[in-house]
């Protein structure tokens, strides 16, 4: 379980010199070469992000299946989509 903590207690924690990397945390060095052979790698195109209202019973089924739910979600409205596409 996350734990939460407030603004005060985040200023608090940061103060004492805990922030959200450690102390100890390894340093890696990234040279030159390392920026020449990188590429910028965009996200697939065409999500949307949408409001959808779904029956209780529906969207507690697809969450009891477990992580990637709303994928699985889309998975379902492609498959339908692709049976009952024309041409």
């Amino acid at each position: 379980m996350a734990v939460r903590h407030s603004l005060t207690e985040l200023k608090a924690l940061r103060a004492r010199g805990r922030g959200k990397t450690r102390n100890d945390a390894p340093v890696h060095s990234v040279d030159a070469a390392f920026w020449r052979k990188a590429r910028v790698v965009m996200p697939p195109l065409g999500k949307a992000s949408i409001h959808l209202r779904l029956d209780s019973d529906v969207l507690s089924w697809f969450r009891d299946q477990g992580r990637g739910h709303l994928s699985r979600m889309n998975a379902v409205l492609r498959s339908y989509m692709e049976a009952h596409r024309k041409g």
